[in-house]
């Protein structure tokens, strides 16, 4: 029974099982220490441990419309935390406090950091929350209007396929103002408090409200936007010289922006003609060049193999013919060129059609022709590059992105005007060139090419990334000028301007 079971096993062990017990307890003892310094050697520190938060396995995205509706669907101003000291003020206390701030951080880096000024750290960067008439009111414009194909502008582009192209302001602020855990550049980081920057971004979508919204929407805006940035304190105290404004467009911010000239410009060009840019407005010690978003798709490693045979067509050209300013040299060359064998020369635009076309034209050619046109620059370069098709540049005045870290003769043919309209002097040149030189040009146009490729997540050695390996060159010379013009006496003594700088003209 059970009851007298229970009772029976109390009873000493008639075999002397109780005299060896205390044995049997230490036997049971060290192997259960045994066992859990086994499992102590083999498992993490951490029992739980958690992914890192810099691995970032999001696919890059470079395609801008699907990019945006990622963003404005993940990103929208109320699902983020703002930890944000942006103020207007026009208190001139407001400015000397925050001159003190910033000058009792950068002394202490002075005596702290042997390298300081030098960049051997990341940029810090401090990005204003401006309202959302200047932002996210303005993406969603864009995301909810780009199928009407019909909008063009006077010239006959399609206007959305336009601001897609000069849409660096997106792909910077976007990256700028992504969590950390899913970003992947680290020479630039953002910081919340104004004291802590070395740089001021300031996130208005100019091209776009140029180009969607009505002359009588777009200049009270304008406006709007210089006084809400020039009424900051930060501002104030370099008189912008330490801010970014992306205007990549000619067109985009120009009623206003003379009043913002010292502030760092991101253009698409140089042009120093006056036709765009007032002579003093742009420099390329002051502002930086960014390469245009290319129109066409990435010739990646397969495709670079498979059309490497398929490279047929000596020359090509897809685009607007008839330009104005130094745009006028392409009815010249096409006057040359037309009907010749091994070249195609097109009319055409950026449209979806067009695109196709163009990105068929190029991955079958061994040269594409990259004339001016109403400005210096068009998206065409960056298009030929990223389809393996060496640029043949045939303008002037011509500043190119990222100079200072890239060498474009490796991958560019550049000629001068004067030549490229002398009779037959254009072909027989590019026939010159060996085999083998075109095989080498081709293999740094496909190492090249992440260069101008712009993307969400931002890549290492993306135009992102170069962007701020080349703002770092010039931060020594941002804060030389901020304190030299705070204490010139402005009546007696000239500040250190851009318009003695000689422009550089083409001439035909």
């Amino acid at each position: 029974m059970a009851g007298k079971h229970m009772a029976s096993s109390s009873l000493p062990n008639p075999r002397g099982g109780s005299s060896r017990s205390p044995i049997l307890l230490l036997t049971f003892s060290l192997l259960s220490l045994s066992v859990l310094l086994f499992l102590f050697s083999v498992l993490p520190s951490h029992p739980n441990p958690k992914p890192s938060s810099n691995l970032n396995t999001r696919r890059p995205e470079s395609n801008f419309v699907a990019s945006l509706e990622h963003f404005l669907t993940s990103q929208s101003p109320g699902s983020r935390p703002i930890r944000d000291d942006t103020v207007g003020s026009d208190d001139p206390e407001a400015v000397k406090k925050f001159d003190d701030l910033l000058w009792q951080r950068e002394i202490r880096r002075v005596y702290e950091d042997p390298y300081y000024p030098a960049a051997t750290s990341a940029i810090r960067v401090y990005v204003y929350e401006m309202p959302a008439k200047f932002t996210y009111d303005l993406l969603w414009l864009f995301r909810n209007t780009y199928k009407e194909t019909s909008n063009h502008t006077s010239n006959g582009s399609p206007v959305h396929r336009l601001i897609e192209q000069h849409s660096i302001d997106y792909w910077l602020w976007a990256d700028l103002i992504a969590p950390e855990s899913e970003r992947l550049l680290k020479n630039v980081v953002r910081v919340h408090r104004q004291e802590e920057a070395d740089l001021f971004y300031i996130p208005f979508f100019t091209t776009i409200s140029f180009f969607l919204l009505e002359r009588e929407q777009w200049k009270p805006l304008y406006r709007e936007a210089l006084k809400w940035v020039t009424d900051q304190p930060a501002w104030k105290r370099s008189e912008g010289r330490d801010h970014i404004l992306p205007i990549h467009h000619p067109w985009s911010f120009k009623t206003v922006r003379k009043f913002m000239k010292n502030a760092i410009w991101l253009l698409p060009d140089m042009d120093s003609t006056g036709n765009w840019y007032k002579p003093g407005q742009v420099s390329l010690e002051k502002d930086l060049i960014l390469p245009y978003v290319p129109n066409v798709d990435l010739c990646d490693a397969k495709c670079f193999s498979e059309s490497e045979s398929k490279r047929k067509t000596l020359l090509f050209f897809r685009g607007r013919l008839k330009r104005n300013a130094g745009g006028k040299i392409r009815a010249k060359l096409m006057a040359e060129l037309s009907g010749v064998n091994g070249v195609v020369i097109a009319e055409g635009t950026a449209g979806e059609g067009g695109k196709e076309a163009a990105q068929r034209g190029m991955r079958k050619s061994i040269f594409c022709l990259n004339p001016a046109g109403d400005t210096p620059s068009s998206a065409r370069l960056f298009d030929a590059i990223v389809s393996g098709c060496i640029p043949v540049i045939v303008s002037d005045e011509l500043e190119l992105p990222f100079e200072g870290i890239l060498d474009y003769r490796k991958i560019v043919l550049f000629v001068s005007s004067a030549d490229a309209i002398q009779p037959g002097w254009l072909l027989t040149f590019l026939k010159s060139i060996s085999p083998a030189q075109i095989k080498e040009m081709q293999r740094n146009l496909a190492k090249y090419s992440k260069h101008f490729v712009y993307s969400s997540p931002a890549q290492l050695l993306g135009p992102e990334d170069l962007v701020w390996r080349m703002m770092a060159g010039k931060l020594i010379n941002i804060k030389l000028h901020t304190r030299r013009s705070q204490r010139v006496v402005k009546e007696s003594r000239r500040l250190c301007m851009c318009d003695c700088k000689r422009a550089n003209f083409t001439g035909l």
